[in-house]
């Protein structure tokens, strides 16, 4: 069967490669992948190959805010990444897109804690309710190798708690605050920060509140502006030398959240967020740690459209999701396997309504569960197993199998299903599988990396059972569909990175063959529920669709305190007839010099893409220009004693360009000129 799956990826591959061979950008990238592994350099040997991409969001007492603002928030930290996307719908609570895939295909979690959003228009990813300053970095894995928690296509975005931990006793904080002027953001929070030989805490703050804010030109965006707070702790016991035990604690609230792309804005959006951990570590010569999690959130999301001076049709649209779970891993070595044995499972009850009002009062008012009170229940294992083959060569393996089961707990909403699907059941059970396999050569400060894997998801709840749920950027009512397949995807990998003292160059390609590619396809026989909708979609499952990723990255250190970095990615997506799919970034590149010397730093960056001409207009989506933005920002770190003061100072935009991109919902205009400051104080 391996050989048989490797056979049908490498077929896949050359066919999609000879396909589009006019594509001059894509060329580009696969000649300089040949390049680089026809060149040899006798330089001496650098680490191991990472096989997860690790996002720094810390911007704590050591750090020198390299960032180039570092009171952003977690999206336009994750947003650095070549893997991901943000999808905007406003300035607020962006969904991340990985490997170019939309948030259904890819599983976010929270040290290892599964959270479902709360809102059929996805208003509400699990980015948007946490903080830079509860979380130290992000580790993203791409494809097959990121099931351990749940089946993914595109991959996993998992954010690591901010913890100080066990240490000498020291007690340390700091301040911030921060302003904009694009939208006059104000920014304001603390953190408090104990370690001790057996005890740790962590306590943080964070406070958010901007207005509409202005594009290119000076035009304000309606209904973009927001409000939120963030509390997080964290707090960590040692029972012994061995054991230990923490505690977990997020609290975020955001009100009065405009979203200038769709037809209602966001009254509350609340998450709870709470967690038990036990750690037994060196259980004996093979097993190093046994660390089992307990956890529990939930999410109330309420959209409404009263600060709206002119709709069709009033609606009060409130969802709630709660989720709890746990995980237990084992992790050790034994001779050359560096392994890891996981089991997980999870519960989530997801509901949502829409109420209408009509306009004459004398009217009832109509009520729908675009959510029908579903339950998700999932139960897996995962296992994972890294071999060190000598002093070049390593195999990295994981597979995965879990049960995924769904049930409708609504009568009201099972029989609102049953108008479309009478022969429906009220549960359904599936099976989830996963195997990734990676092989990894490095010589010298060569580091090369090849593999592939086969994966599955289940149909999000949306997809399986959304009752009449409105897409503004296509202007389509979506309906769910319980007979959906579980889509499925062949995917294949290969990276190259080159290393010396000043410089380093990494180029990666990723390739996904998805079978049973799960879409809202139009239904001709239906009709719209949303008054001004071109018609109803139903998803479906296409025979097929392909995505191709490719990036390079390069930094180089040409004088002392001086430094170059650049970055540019592509992506290709189209289905089994060749039709593109939508959201799929073009050309894209990010380039910049900085400089750095004792306690300044100072950066300038521009920004670009180039023409959008590969668009979905099945999918509303229209032509786009190319762009580019000019960033600048410079930082000073003051020492006082023992404390620090970090002060940034930057301007985003600094032509005030009036322009959108690929993932601007209903094509919304970005923010222009932007001046901002930031202060730090550390102690």
């Amino acid at each position: 069967m391996p050989g048989r799956l490797e056979s049908v990826l490498c077929q896949s591959i050359l066919s999609y490669i000879q396909t589009n061979m006019r594509n001059k950008i894509l060329l580009f990238f696969l000649f300089f992948g040949l390049v680089l592994c026809a060149q040899e350099y006798p330089v001496d040997s650098i680490e191991n190959i990472e096989l997860e991409e690790v996002v720094i969001l810390s911007q704590g007492r050591d750090s020198k805010g390299k960032h180039a603002k570092a009171l952003g928030s977690i999206d336009d930290y994750l947003e650095q990444s070549s893997a991901v996307n943000m999808l905007k719908r406003g300035a607020y609570a962006w969904e991340p897109m990985l490997q170019g895939m939309t948030s259904e295909r890819s599983v976010v979690t929270m040290d290892g804690m599964r959270i479902y959003g709360a809102c059929t228009d996805k208003m509400d990813p699990v980015t948007s309710y946490v903080e830079i300053t509860n979380f130290s970095k992000a580790n993203i894995s791409s494809g097959s190798s990121g099931g351990v928690h749940g089946g993914t296509i595109a991959g996993s975005i998992d954010l690591v708690r901010q913890k100080s931990g066990f240490g000498d006793k020291l007690l340390k904080g700091s301040a911030f605050g921060g302003f904009e002027s694009v939208n006059k953001q104000k920014i304001l929070g603390s953190s408090l920060a104990y370690t001790g030989p057996r005890f740790f805490g962590n306590l943080d703050f964070t406070f958010r509140d901007a207005d509409n804010y202005k594009s290119g030109g000076g035009k304000e965006v309606l209904y973009s502006q927001y409000r939120k707070y963030n509390f997080s702790v964290i707090s960590g016991f040692k029972i012994d030398e061995r054991q230990s035990v923490e505690v977990s604690f997020i609290y975020d609230r955001a009100t009065d959240v405009g979203y200038p792309a769709l037809p209602m804005d966001v009254s509350l959006a609340e998450a709870s967020i709470g967690s038990v951990q036990y750690s037994y570590k060196g259980l004996s010569d093979v097993f190093e740690l046994w660390e089992t999690k307990l956890y529990y959130n939930q999410i109330k999301h309420v959209m409404d459209d009263s600060h709206r001076p002119e709709v069709p049709i009033r609606m009060d649209m409130p969802g709630w999701s709660k989720t709890g779970g746990f995980y237990t891993k084992l992790s050790g070595n034994y001779h050359r396997h560096n392994f890891g044995l996981t089991l997980s499972g999870h519960q989530n009850n997801s509901l949502a309504e829409m109420t209408m009002y009509p306009n004459n009062p004398s009217e009832p008012a109509m009520y729908m569960m675009t959510w029908p009170d579903v339950n998700t229940v999932y139960g897996g294992i995962f296992l994972e197993d890294k071999v060190d083959l000598g002093s070049h060569f390593q195999i990295d393996f994981s597979a995965g199998l879990g049960l995924h089961h769904n049930s409708i707990e609504s009568t009201f909403g099972l029989n609102s299903l049953k108008v479309f699907y009478p022969e429906m059941e009220a549960s359904k059970t599936r099976s989830i599988k996963s195997v990734h396999t990676g092989f990894n050569f490095h010589h010298k400060n060569w580091l090369f990396g090849l593999g592939g894997g086969f994966s599955e998801r289940a149909p999000s709840v949306s997809e399986a059972y959304g009752f009449y749920l409105f897409n503004s950027n296509d202007s389509y009512d979506y309906v769910g569909n319980p007979n959906l397949g579980n889509e499925k995807s062949l995917g294949a990998f290969l990276s190259v990175r080159y290393s010396l003292p000043k410089l380093r160059v990494k180029w990666q390609v990723n390739y996904f063959h998805i079978y049973d590619y799960i879409i809202g396809l139009p239904d001709a026989e239906l009709l719209p529920m949303t008054i001004g909708a071109k018609g109803i979609k139903v998803y479906e499952s296409l025979e097929n669709a392909r995505m191709l990723n490719t990036d390079l990255d390069l930094e180089y250190r040409f004088v002392r305190g001086w430094a170059f970095s650049g970055k540019a990615s592509y992506r290709y997506g189209e289905d089994f007839a060749q039709r593109r799919l939508p959201l799929i970034q073009p050309f894209h590149y990010v380039f910049g010099l900085r400089f750095e010397r004792k306690n300044w730093l100072a950066e300038v960056e521009a920004e670009g893409s180039s023409k959008n001409e590969r668009y979905s207009s099945a999918y509303g989506e229209t032509p786009k220009d190319s762009y580019m933005v000019m960033n600048l920002s410079v930082s000073k770190t003051f020492l006082l004693n023992r404390q620090k003061l970090v002060v940034k100072l930057g301007a985003e935009n600094i032509w005030d360009k009036d322009y959108t991109t690929f993932s601007d919902w209903n094509n919304i205009p970005r923010p222009g000129r932007n001046l901002f400051v930031n202060l730090i104080y550390h102690w």
